[in-house]
């Protein structure tokens, strides 16, 4: 299979920074869409891939899953894409397209476990694959994303994971006209759902352990904060949501926002705390839900891309260089970002 040497930025263990290093591409095979990457999101998941928090990282690890770029070259039998277009290309890039959840568009939940954009199996050139903190990347044409012209490329990127990841339960759920929807955490996923659940139609309310964020939730679409500190106000709210999407990765009581559920109302979990303690009576009185989502299968992240396209919906970013990402990293940890950073790629070329 053809090649070619490819610039991109990754750590060599988790204990070095990211740094310069040469990786291999492919070139394009008749299914594949060859793309030159212009922006690339980073994702509180890159931080923990890169460190070997998971357990499971392989080196070199080169990071990014929330990838835009303009096509560069096709396959012979490629007829969803063509050289120019700007495209995207999110978490996943294979899956084993044969069982029941990938026949039923949930590739995300793959048996045969989807081969992620970075740390997965290459099935091509055997090894692992590299993600978007590099010049280019090649991807099967099923897994390539089409992204509306009239959203900015740099803000769109983030839609690729923080995006899916909050509209998937988000539609799971029914949110929309009528329906309470609390988010619980004003960060790179719970500003992207408090986005996502108004332009749905639901009526939202943001939580928050800082004051100083109501005015921020207000600009995002929120039309009530509360402060989850405040004890009369959170007892104000016993049994009064449909649905509440939890997406605050450190430890946290789950139980006070589950009291805020109705009967058969749902709590979602999107973010990953590494241990989570739920008292049962507040699931079986009255009859509520607990459970988690995981990004989207294609087809419905290209229905996300389309919709936030209609409703003009894209992340509020800080654009890095390349150069940058070391010392991003140590700022996303202290929540020092609003909200999301992406990567300006052609700083990696400069």
């Amino acid at each position: 299979m053809e090649t070619t040497n490819t610039k991109a930025f990754g750590n060599p263990s988790a204990e070095k920074p990211l740094e310069n290093m040469t990786i291999q591409r492919r070139r394009a095979t008749p299914h594949d869409v060859e793309i030159d990457i212009l922006y690339c999101g980073v994702c509180h998941s890159d931080v923990h891939q890169a460190r070997n928090e998971w357990h499971n990282t392989i080196y070199p690890c080169v990071p990014g899953h929330e990838i835009i770029g303009r096509v560069t070259a096709i396959g012979n039998h490629v007829k969803k894409f063509k050289v120019g277009q700007m495209v995207g290309v999110g978490c996943m890039v294979d899956s084993c397209r044969e069982c029941e959840p990938c026949k039923n568009d949930l590739e995300q939940f793959c048996e045969s476990f989807p081969t992620f954009s970075y740390n997965g199996p290459d099935k091509h050139l055997g090894g692992h694959t590299f993600g978007g903190y590099s010049e280019n990347i090649t991807v099967d044409e099923s897994f390539v994303l089409r992204i509306p012209e009239n959203l900015d490329l740099a803000a769109a990127a983030p839609l690729l994971c923080a995006g899916i990841t909050t509209y998937s339960p988000l539609k799971k759920w029914k949110a929309g006209p009528g329906k309470k929807v609390g988010v619980v955490g004003i960060g790179g996923l719970g500003h992207m759902a408090i986005k996502i659940a108004k332009a749905m139609g639901a009526t939202v309310t943001a939580f928050t352990t800082s004051p100083a964020k109501t005015e921020e939730a207000k600009r995002l679409g929120a039309d009530q904060i509360i402060i989850s500190k405040d004890e009369e106000a959170m007892a104000n709210i016993y049994k009064s949501f449909d649905l509440i999407i939890d997406a605050v990765a450190a430890p946290h009581d789950v139980n006070v926002y589950l009291n805020a559920l109705k009967l058969d109302g749902a709590m979602v979990m999107v973010g990953l705390p590494e241990v989570v303690d739920v008292a049962p009576f507040n699931l079986v009185l009255p009859r509520r839900i607990f459970t988690g989502s995981l990004i989207g299968g294609i087809a419905e992240t290209q229905e996300m891309l389309d919709f936030c396209g209609a409703h003009n919906i894209t992340a509020d970013i800080e654009m890095i260089n390349m150069a940058d990402i070391n010392d991003a990293y140590e700022r996303m940890l202290k929540s020092d970002v609003r909200y999301r950073f992406v990567i300006d790629m052609t700083s990696l070329k400069a």
